[in-house]
């Protein structure tokens, strides 16, 4: 169910934004467990989304407060201190959460499952249910359809009785054996009767205070998100417990998905987002369990509640062959599912030392961005014995041939790797390599290397195969779907045209069709309309396309000579416009217009062939047009009569419009103006003292300098 949703979502979200939606952030209840967060990363895959992260709800509500805040204090000033109450329709969710400038760290999450508007709802519906059986003698909880009705009532009153403290009235008419219903509540009366509903969400609000060890002068204000934050009785309870007005600066509806579409943003490389920092925390402790020898402990909590994720710890085990984690959620949190198994984790291909000693097994376990906790990798310490030091060993099995630079590098790289284990709690066999550096050489060295081991992860998620399965299961259905929405387009078709056709046959069509082919047409019209109701109802696609074809048959030509009747009068006009310019344009020339006088005679001549054509087609054409009968088809289309206009035009506007040839001016007057310039080059001064001794001779004569 939650597949078919997120793909309708997505349908939604692709028709909206023009582009195809892959990456996507998720919201989730903060008390989810690793199954439900495995299953909704299941379903995600399902529907072709790639999902960035599994974000809290109250994480995404504490995201998007703090993103845009300005006044918040430094890294290395005391964090202000926010608590998050969001009251949805199915679940109550708290939250402490500090802030600095840039980051946020979650300090600690409470939560009740089953505490919601819908619990509200319930209430009143119950109430109401008994007061109906003892008024009007109907049993509601017999009819699914008049609890729904009930529950929808129930909801608007509540709405309404949050708004104000007068009674708020309930009618329903028709509600069960045709009777009438009404009822009245106020709020006084109404949080009388959820008093143990607002005693549990008080409950939980207490319990985040204890959780996060901080006191009411600790905080800086509660902001209130979800929808039914709105009930004046929570409300009060927020002031009482934390002694502050609730805040309500945050948009209490879309909140959250503004949360999740600002962390999208952060994980996405397309956009350009201020950087903050996230820390969330583990709602519930994590403990891991093995089969361990007679002194050995074989649990440990490894993830204590309210613990930072997505974080990783290193655990060393010494074993001799396989082994097997399990992790579970400590058994004394309240988990809302029955079982607190997690998953369990199988270590292979472990194999004892040369000596016969256990060998150190290095495990990685993850609690990663989605809140999910894992084994990521296992891996073996296997101790290797150097003959002498001064002599080559190929410690990764690789062949003899390797160079000795090689080995050594990787030696240290070993070394290395077992000095910096964080949970080593015998001598680290690094140090002792460390310590034979400074032996002589012929003493045999100790050296280590890394062995990765094969993990096995038995959880409650499905298999690749499985989801495959499912992936195409679902593409099937989305198929369907399709073929479906277009087998009901087809068919509203059908419908949409037999509509439209048979009241234009009484209206602006009725002119253009003959009286005995407008009845038999609307009776083919009124037939149709019957198979739709009968035999028609459930047809495949191709059925409707096909009636729809013969219906058009009968009917385009009718709406053809309608449109042609509303479009032929402009095209003749326009037809006439160009005969009267081309007769305008004959007119002037044959009067000797100086617009015209440059228009050779034999274009005029082919103007003149031209307008007579054309004026004798379209007084001809004009005239037996008239004479047909609006029923009857167009002697000459509109697409024809403007080919006319357009044939003409092209023939004698080019000569109508034809520029006359430039005057160029007479020839004399350009050596003219070459001499006055030249003469008043002569009369400038000389510009150094050689131009002017080579112009100290006598000037030249002007006559001589034109010629």
């Amino acid at each position: 169910m939650t597949a078919v949703l997120f793909t309708k979502l997505k349908e939604t979200a692709e028709a909206a934004l023009k582009t195809k939606v892959v990456d996507c952030v998720v919201s989730v209840p903060s008390h989810f467990t690793d199954a439900e967060r495995r299953s909704l990363l299941d379903v995600t895959y399902m529907c072709g989304l790639n999902c960035l992260k599994l974000m809290n709800d109250t994480t995404a509500a504490a995201l998007a407060y703090g993103i845009y805040k300005q006044d918040l204090p430094e890294e290395k000033e005391k964090s202000r201190n926010v608590v998050f109450v969001n009251m949805g329709y199915t679940s109550l969710q708290v939250c402490v959460c500090a802030f600095n400038k840039g980051k946020l760290k979650m300090l600690a999450v409470s939560s009740d499952p089953f505490l919601g508007g819908r619990d509200f709802d319930r209430v009143l519906r119950n109430y109401f249910i008994e007061d109906f059986r003892q008024r009007y003698k109907i049993d509601v909880t017999t009819k699914p359809k008049a609890i729904i009705r009930l529950t929808a009532e129930c909801e608007k009153m509540k709405k309404l009785m949050s708004a104000t403290t007068q009674p708020v009235p309930l009618n329903i008419e028709c509600f069960m054996d045709d009777k009438d219903v009404s009822g009245t509540m106020n709020r006084a009366q109404f949080e009388e009767m959820c008093q143990p509903l607002l005693k549990r969400a008080e409950d939980t609000m207490r319990s985040i205070l204890s959780q996060s060890k901080l006191h009411l002068d600790d905080l800086h204000s509660v902001e209130i998100v979800g929808g039914s934050s709105r009930i004046p009785a929570i409300k009060a309870f927020v002031k009482k417990i934390f002694g502050m007005e609730p805040s309500t600066t945050l948009n209490a509806d879309e909140v959250i998905a503004r949360g999740c579409a600002l962390q999208c943003a952060i994980l996405s490389p397309t956009f350009r987002v201020r950087d903050f920092s996230i820390a969330d925390c583990q709602p519930y402790a994590i403990t891991m369990t093995w089969v361990g020898g007679v002194t050995e402990d074989n649990s440990m909590e490894v993830f204590p509640r309210f613990h930072q994720f997505p974080f990783s710890k290193m655990l060393i085990f010494y074993r001799k062959e396989e082994f097997q984690l399990n992790a579970h959620y400590s058994p004394n949190e309240k988990i809302i599912l029955p079982q607190l198994m997690i998953g369990s984790f199988k270590i292979y291909n472990i194999q004892p030392q040369m000596n016969g000693e256990s060998s150190k097994v290095k495990v990685k376990v993850r609690i990663n961005n989605h809140g999910i906790f894992n084994v990521t990798s296992a891996s073996m310490v296997e101790k290797l014995d150097n003959v002498d030091g001064n002599e080559s060993m190929d410690i990764d099995d690789k062949k003899d041939e390797d160079d000795e630079t090689d080995n050594q590098d990787i030696s240290k790289a070993a070394d290395q790797n077992d000095t910096d284990t964080p949970m080593q709690t015998e001598e680290s066999p690094g140090k002792q390599a460390a310590g034979d550096k400074k032996e002589p050489a012929n003493k045999k060295m100790k050296k280590i290397k890394m062995v990765d081991l094969r993990v096995e992860s038995i959880v409650p998620q499905f298999s690749k195969d499985e989801l495959q399965l499912c992936v195409e299961r679902e593409n099937q259905m989305i198929m369907q779907d399709r073929l479906e929405k277009d087998r009901a387009d087809a068919k509203n078709a059908v419908e949409e045209y037999v509509y439209d056709m048979r009241d234009r046959l009484y209206g602006p069509l009725e002119q253009y069709v003959e009286e005995n082919q407008r009845s038999e047409f609307s009776n083919i019209l009124s037939d149709v309309e019957n198979w739709l109701y009968d035999e028609g109802e459930d047809q495949m696609k191709q059925v409707y396309i096909d009636k729809l074809a013969s219906l058009k048959k009968l009917g385009d030509p009718i709406c053809y000579r309608y449109q042609e009747a509303m479009e032929r009068p402009g095209a003749f006009q326009a037809v006439g416009s160009a005969l009267q310019q081309v007769r305008k344009f004959l007119d002037l020339y044959l009067q000797k217009d100086e617009r015209y006088n440059h228009i050779d005679q034999q274009d005029v001549k082919k103007v003149e062939k031209c307008l007579k054509e054309k004026s004798e087609w379209f007084e001809r054409t004009q005239n037996q047009q008239n004479q047909r009968k609006m029923f009857e088809d167009p002697l000459v289309s509109c697409s024809e009569i403007n080919s006319q206009r357009y044939n003409l035009e092209s023939v004698c506007l080019p000569i109508i419009n034809k520029p006359k040839p430039k005057v160029e001016p007479p020839k004399d007057s350009e050596p003219n103006a070459k001499t006055n310039e030249q003469s008043n080059q002569q009369q400038q001064p000389p510009p150094s003292s050689e131009g002017s001794a080579q112009a100290g001779g006598e000037k030249p004569d002007p006559v001589m300098e034109v010629d």
